[in-house]
């Protein structure tokens, strides 16, 4: 196992469901590198594609999904998608820990928190499991929680905001050193998910960990990520340094995202939603640019040709519009 934070590289991975009509891509070629020690944040409507690109890192896609092409190299890992049986359960944890989007379904209702880290520890074969329940006692001590209490719970008697941290420190208690948050702040109120952020850019630090956090909020990237990577109808649009691609947007979906959040001062009227729906993946153009139909910028070519994913300094952008434009 790797002692210092892990790199990934994601190589053309396309993951397919099996249909009436056929396999379609939820995820279609993406390419993306999450740096060692940073957090990188996907971004972009329910139904994009973002948690089965982060079930991918675990090669967890369940049937009827599965990865049809790609590669997701782990530094110390090597290519999760090729791990199969027992390398592939013992990687899961030790090596990548997962914070899945509603924590409380990920817990057993008939165990104790206690019981279930302890079960954990088992399956991944920890001797000293009482450095182990030390070792979680003092991660959600961090979090503001009394771990004696929090492992002595049954899950219906903690709130969602410490089922989330429950969550988090289930992901990191083997030590894993690559860490995937999916939606870690939903059906939290206002506070309790500043605090979840607070901690995850805390225990980022403190690990040295690699992050990658999943949201549909662009507030919740703002506040952790270093890097941005926006996704929509299973492609990745745009990727670059947060503050760069927030405070001037190229691609015109990103741009459509920002001008749809309200802002706290100002008038509410600004906020414009973006116009139509996204695409599921039965009405996913198998041609042409998969933003076309709600995009201000449109052009023929838009229609019959899936735009390239092109470095325009430090992004990466797929859009005729803006590569024509940046290339006149």
């Amino acid at each position: 196992m790797p002692e210092q934070a892990p790199g990934v590289r994601i190589d053309g991975l396309t993951v397919v469901y099996k249909t009436a009509a056929g396999e379609l891509p939820a995820v279609r070629d993406i390419s993306l590198t999450l740096e060692p020690g940073t957090i990188t944040g996907i971004v972009g409507e329910s139904g994009s594609g973002k948690s089965t690109l982060a079930l991918s890192l675990l090669n967890a896609v369940q049937p009827p999904g599965r990865i049809a092409a790609g590669s997701v190299e782990i530094d110390g890992l090597g290519d999760v998608v090729g791990l199969r049986g027992e390398e592939l359960r013992k990687a899961r944890g030790r090596h990548v820990g997962y914070v899945f989007q509603a924590a409380q379904n990920s817990l057993n209702p008939l165990k104790t928190v206690g019981k279930q880290l302890l079960d954990l520890g088992r399956s991944h074969g920890v001797e000293d499991l009482r450095g182990l329940v030390r070792e979680a006692k003092e991660l959600l001590g961090r979090m503001g929680l009394d771990g004696a209490r929090v492992l002595d719970s049954h899950q219906h008697e903690l709130s969602g905001g410490m089922r989330q941290r429950v969550g988090i420190m289930l992901a990191l208690v083997l030590n894993a050193h690559l860490v995937v948050l999916d939606e870690p702040t939903t059906a939290l109120d206002m506070i309790t998910q500043a605090n979840i952020l607070k901690i995850v850019r805390e225990v980022h630090a403190e690990r040295g960990l690699t992050t990658l956090v999943i949201t549909h909020d662009i507030g919740v990237v703002a506040e952790v990520a270093d890097r941005l990577a926006v996704m929509y109808g299973g492609r990745l649009v745009e990727q670059g340094p947060t503050r760069e691609v927030l405070g001037a947007p190229s691609h015109p979906y990103t741009r459509g995202l920002i001008k749809a959040i309200p802002r706290l001062v100002g008038d509410i009227d600004e906020a414009q939603a973006l116009p139509g729906r996204p695409p599921t993946l039965t009405s996913v153009p198998d041609q042409g640019c998969v933003f076309r139909d709600r995009c201000p910028l449109r052009m023929d070519v838009c229609d019959t040709v899936d735009p390239a994913a092109v470095p325009l300094g430090s992004r990466i952008v797929a859009c005729h519009a803006v590569n024509v434009k940046e290339h006149a």
